[in-house]
């Protein structure tokens, strides 16, 4: 996600940057799984803003996102370190 995407191109709040996991299903119905996606979370709209190139590198611009949850990894770290 580029640092310049802060807010949220639709309602104009903070997004929440973090690594998600996240599932996409593609044209032929097919799901893939993906693991640390960097990405930025608008709370008040709940959408999911990725870079446009990663999707691409990733082979899912056919696909769309149809779940996401922060990575374990993420909420591992903040508990590690007593920051929720």
């Amino acid at each position: 996600m580029p640092s310049a995407t802060l807010d949220c191109p639709e309602c104009g709040r903070p997004l929440v940057n973090s690594r998600f996991d996240a599932t996409f299903r593609l044209a032929d119905r097919s799901e893939r799984l993906c693991f640390g996606v960097p990405a930025g979370l608008c709370g008040t709209c709940h959408q999911l803003y990725i870079d446009p190139e990663l999707i691409e590198l990733l082979g899912l611009d056919a696909g769309r996102c149809v779940f996401a949850i922060e990575s374990d990894v993420v909420l591992q770290a903040r508990a590690g370190s007593g920051t929720e």
